[in-house]
């Protein structure tokens, strides 16, 4: 079961083993959503996030012989990582299970740890169930990536990391995925800070925990994809549901262009990168999804695990949800100058051709014409307005493509 006392004895075996990650204020933030907001950077946790607290816990309150055979988990990436680099740090093997639609940057550096690598199944659940049955075979210690009370109190020393350095903290915002990091928190600070205000927060292609407090069971719940990997599962833990249930004041959920929005806000504005799963607490204040937040608050920014190809299709869908990107269809006639008007048309809007391209080929065009797909850089939803009106008003018939 966990408990305070849990939380304090992981935060002593942790201590000078993992990070103590900065808390950090954000003038652009607070001034931007009115409240004073504050960033505490899991992403710069060593492994890149947070699950390294509850792995490293974990295994370190076992008794060696529990340890013989070794270690063994299943992960969409993170808690992966932080079992494989535990391991690594205390002479165990590792084995870890990790879905197949699994970021390539997170498979090699778990193995990069130390740990053998299985990519199978569709998602974590599958990959779940996969390592479950070979637990029973090769007898190795299972570390679950959420439902344990010691992986809950290693996950809760952060909560006691905030209150440290900021006791008059009123509000936190956690992302949920199975429940244990937000269990975890809500149990290190209600303890002594009943006041603050909880809110955990879910990717709406993932909203286990939402559905799940909303029928006052676990209920397991079909997943879409998500940018948000780390925290995608069907069913939340038997374990962490209850005490998010008494501690947890609210649960709110971000679409898939917000956390995208979320990234590349954090990006230009705080110089931090944040995997997808980190960034849904400031996406969710970003839109508007909680109410009534005043005081002191923390986005947990808990992972910054995303590979390279993502960052690449975030920051372009994130550009689009921003405004500063606009993709137009427009027929031409097929004669000189008329792309040439275009360009210049579209110089008299102050938007930046980033990319065109001409075709006069297709079969779907009639004789005589000439499609042409742009790609602009604009800088914000009235500009994208006006720009458009513009090019209306000379003439020509714009297809905005989504």
């Amino acid at each position: 079961m966990l408990t305070y006392n849990l939380i304090q004895e992981a935060a002593d075996r942790l201590k000078k083993r993992v990070r103590r990650t900065e808390l950090i204020h954000s003038h652009h933030f607070s001034e931007k959503l009115g409240i004073p907001l504050f960033f505490k950077c899991e992403n710069l946790q060593r492994t890149g996030a947070f699950k390294i607290r509850g792995a490293l816990n974990f295994m370190t309150a076992q008794p060696r012989e529990n340890l013989r055979n070794g270690v063994i988990t299943a992960s969409a990436g993170n808690h992966a990582q932080g079992v494989a680099f535990s391991a690594d740090l205390l002479g165990v093997k590792s084995m870890v299970f990790m879905p197949e639609s699994t970021p390539p940057q997170k498979v090699f550096a778990t193995r990069d740890y130390g740990a053998e690598v299985v990519l199978t199944g569709k998602n974590f659940d599958e990959a779940y169930a996969a390592a479950l049955k070979a637990q029973k075979e090769t007898g190795a210690l299972f570390v679950h990536p959420f439902d344990d009370p010691l992986v809950m109190a290693g996950q809760g020393t952060i909560g006691l990391e905030i209150l440290d350095e900021l006791p008059d903290l009123a509000n936190i915002l956690v992302p949920i995925g199975g429940g244990g990091l937000i269990a975890g928190i809500a149990t290190a600070i209600k303890q002594t800070r009943p006041q603050v205000r909880i809110i955990g927060v879910e990717s709406a292609a993932a909203p286990s925990m939402h559905f799940s407090l909303e029928k006052g069971k676990i209920t397991e719940t079909p997943l879409a994809v998500t940018l948000a990997d780390g925290i995608a599962v069907k069913r939340v833990g038997k374990n962490t549901f209850p005490i998010v249930r008494e501690l947890v004041d609210e649960v709110v959920l971000v679409e898939e262009e917000e956390i995208a929005q979320a990234i590349v806000a954090l990006l230009e504005r705080s110089k931090l990168l944040v995997e997808g799963a980190g960034a849904v607490t400031l996406a969710a204040l970003m839109n508007g999804k909680v109410e009534h937040v005043t005081g002191k608050t923390v986005c947990l920014l808990s992972g910054g695990n995303i590979d390279v190809k993502t960052i690449a299709i975030v920051v372009e869908r994130g550009l689009l949800a921003a405004g500063r990107y606009l993709k137009l269809k427009v027929e031409l006639d097929d004669v000189p100058g008329s792309l040439a008007k275009l360009s210049t048309d579209i110089a008299a809007t102050n938007a930046n051709i980033s990319l065109i391209t001409h075709d006069r080929r297709s079969k779907a065009l009639p004789i005589g014409r000439a499609e042409v797909l742009l790609e602009l850089e604009t800088r914000g939803f009235e500009h994208i307005r006006e720009a458009i009106a513009y090019l209306n008003r000379q003439g020509y018939e714009l297809e905005v493509v989504k």
